[in-house]
This record gives structure tokens, C-alpha cells and sequence, in this order.
């Protein structure tokens, strides 16, 4: 196209040429040329016109557009997969007595009311606690099962050590303890739920019910594990529960609440004793409303007041930083509890190599091709490694 446009500038710019002399068949065979470039650059513009009326693409498929989140793409595959109840016309609810229920939708017994209405297809979303204490940490993935690394000793563990020799004399030996092993193995997290297949002839419900609602569930769990997990069998031993972080506790019998002189202690003893720098707080939201209403002697907000900054200076802020750090308010942490830590440097989530988080569906689970369900199935391989406990430090036993 672009050639066929130059060709007629170029017949163009002859014409005009041959304009300015006096041969009369120069001119005439310019304004031939034109007129052959413009008939050749109209035909080209109808046969493009043509074709995309057509609707072709040269040939070539459109592209696909890529899901963005997991329940769409759990969704889209099954309408590829042609997952459905079948064509219905109108919708139709039968009312009964929850506790009656074999399953979503399907009565086994109580008076049934038949209704004729329109359904509302927006679920009301219940209050969702952000999750982002994953966040927070490293991520890496294994193509094994389990991953093994080595934690050196502390430095107190070290027999000998360097000296002053005189010349001639025998050196002193240093004896260095072998480092420890921890091995963390993956372990499975799964749940499953059924919807009626009546889902299954709305795909964005569908995704939206995955997404909104069984991951998040999914995550929620995974969320609380890396924080509060105990050991165990096929357990995740969370960050609060890891041998070898720093602690410091509130004196016993006369509780008092978590400070920001507290905090700053904690960031110190992990610059101290890993010589990491910490880059977030984990508080739960009754001991920061503590620190967020802390008031000095003339009555100003540390933290700035509900119309603006400090003493007026700069913008109101919801939740500004302890110290700067990144501070996560977030009730999956006790009251009286607070972590500091080096979150990205100390401590990694372990994930299945080309696993990741599954979602798997099918409608031929236990009785669900009798009562019209979908079984939808949520599962991830995954493991807590704290290569540097000290990394770590948390505040217990305080008061909120």
C-alpha cells in the first residue's frame, strides 16, 4: 500500500514537471501515469475494505486473549472444554428449607415454592483481609520434593581462633563446626468445594466464585501458616514458631503495650545480629491503633492528625510506616504480637516447580452427576525456608 501511494506522489510530481514546459505529449503522457496510479492505489483500497469485511486476519487466527486471574482461566477452560447444564429459558428458585439440602441447589425434601425472578448474578462480597504476608518474603521454586540447605553456627561455636604468633612459633588452631542441615520438604495444601452447574453457563460467576472465594480461602490459610504454623507432620512451621529468631517479651505481671521504642530495639538487635536491614513490620490492627494515637506533651499525633501531617506539615496518611518500614496491619497476627524482620533476604516460599496453584474441576465426583454439581478443587505444593532465623524478631506478650 505504501508503494502504490509513493508511485502516485511520483506521477504526481511529473505531471506538475511537465506542466511547467511546452511538450504537449510529455504532459499528456504524465497525466496518464496519474491517473494509472490512482486506479491502482482505488483498487487497492476496495480490496482491503473487502477483506475486512470479510472478516479475515491475512489467514491467521485472532489472538487469544489471555485470562487474568486463575478462576478465569479455570473458567475459560470449561467452556473449551463445553462444560454445561444445557440451554433453559426462564429462571426458575426453589425455596426449601436449608437444613434439607443434599447439596447447593438440590432440594431432597420440604415444601418447595416455585419462583419466577430475575437473580441478581453479583455475589455480595463478605469483608476480605488483605493477604500479604507471602508477599513479604522471597520466592523460589524446586523441581524436587524437598530442599536442603546449610546454616552456619554462631561464631560462639567456633573452638580457637586467630592470635598473636611469635616468630617461630606454633600457630593456633581454629576448629569450625560443620554447618546444619535443614531440610524442608514440601507439603500439599488443598481444599475442595461443589457449586451447582448452573455456574457452569456463567463463566465470569464461575471465575468470580473461584477467585473471590476458594482461593481466597486458599490463601488466607497459606497467609496464617507462614506466620503462626506449628511443627508437626506434613506442617509448615510459620516465621513466629521458627527456632532461632530473636524475641523479646513484655514483663510478666504488668503487661504493657508494644512501643515504638520496642520496635526500633527489635530492628537494632536483627541489624546486630544478622547485619541484615529490615524491611517491614507485621502488627496486628489494636496494637497499632496504639501506636497510631500516641500523642506528645502539647497534644499532636506522633503520626500525624486526621486532617494532615504532623504540626500540619505534608498529607494525611492512613497507615504511615514505623520507622519507615513497610507496615503490615493485619489481624492474622495475635494482639500483643509484633514481627520485625528482613522479610526478602530471610526467608524464602518454596513452591513446585511448573506445579504452582492448581484448580481442577469436574462433575462426576461422589454424586454430583445425580444432584447437577461441579466439584472444584484448590491445591498447591509448597514450603517455609528461614535460611537466616536472625533475620527475625519478634515482640510477645504485650499488651494491646
Amino acid at each position: 500500500m505504501n508503494k502504490l501511494m509513493q508511485n502516485l506522489e511520483d506521477a504526481k510530481s511529473a505531471l506538475t514537471e511537465a506542466m511547467n514546459g511546452t511538450d504537449a505529449e510529455a504532459i499528456k503522457s504524465a497525466t496518464e501515469q496519474v491517473k494509472a496510479a490512482k486506479a491502482a492505489l482505488d483498487a487497492a483500497n476496495e480490496g482491503e475494505a473487502l477483506i475486512k469485511s470479510l472478516g479475515t486476519n491475512d489467514g491467521k487466527a485472532e489472538p487469544e486473549v489471555k485470562a487474568k486471574t486463575l478462576g478465569e482461566k479455570a473458567a475459560k477452560t470449561a467452556r473449551n472444554l463445553g462444560l454445561s447444564k444445557g440451554l433453559r429459558g426462564n429462571f426458575v428458585l426453589y425455596k426449601t428449607d436449608p437444613a434439607a439440602m443434599d447439596s447447593p441447589g438440590a432440594a431432597s425434601s420440604g415444601a418447595l415454592t416455585q419462583l419466577a425472578q430475575d437473580i441478581d448474578r453479583n455475589i455480595v462480597p463478605a469483608y476480605r483481609e488483605p493477604l500479604v504476608v507471602r508477599d513479604l518474603l522471597g520466592a523460589e521454586s524446586i523441581t524436587g520434593n524437598a530442599l536442603t540447605y546449610f546454616v552456619e553456627t554462631a561464631d560462639s561455636s567456633v573452638l580457637g581462633g586467630p592470635a598473636y604468633v611469635a616468630e617461630g612459633g606454633a600457630k593456633p588452631m581454629v576448629e569450625m563446626p560443620e554447618p546444619t542441615a535443614v531440610t524442608e520438604a514440601l507439603v500439599k495444601v488443598a481444599s475442595y468445594y461443589k457449586e451447582t452447574d448452573e455456574l457452569l453457563e456463567d463463566y465470569a460467576w464461575l471465575a468470580s466464585s473461584i477467585d473471590n472465594r476458594a482461593l481466597f480461602l486458599h490463601r488466607k490459610w497459606v497467609n496464617n501458616v507462614l506466620l503462626n504454623g506449628t511443627s508437626g507432620s506434613q506442617h509448615i512451621v510459620g516465621l513466629l514458631n521458627r527456632s532461632g529468631i530473636g524475641s523479646t517479651a513484655g514483663t510478666s505481671g504488668t503487661p504493657t503495650a508494644i512501643t515504638a521504642d520496642n520496635i526500633f530495639k527489635a530492628m537494632m538487635a536483627i541489624e546486630g545480629d544478622s547485619g541484615m536491614t529490615p524491611d517491614a513490620i507485621v502488627i496486628n490492627p489494636a496494637d497499632y491503633q496504639i501506636l497510631r494515637l500516641a500523642k506528645d506533651q502539647v497534644n499532636q499525633y506522633y503520626g500525624g492528625g486526621y486532617f494532615g501531617g504532623q504540626y500540619g506539615n505534608g498529607g494525611f496518611e492512613m497507615y504511615p510506616p514505623i520507622w519507615g518500614l513497610r507496615t503490615v496491619v493485619t489481624s492474622a497476627i495475635a494482639s500483643g504480637t509484633c514481627l520485625v524482620g528482613a522479610f526478602r533476604q530471610g526467608a524464602s516460599v518454596i513452591t513446585k516447580d511448573g506445579g504452582g496453584l492448581r484448580v481442577e474441576m469436574t462433575n462426576s465426583d461422589q454424586n454430583d452427576f445425580v444432584y447437577n454439581r461441579v466439584t472444584v478443587r484448590v491445591e498447591e505444593r509448597l514450603a517455609l525456608a528461614v535460611r537466616y532465623p536472625k533475620a527475625f524478631h519478634k515482640l510477645v506478650n504485650y499488651s494491646a
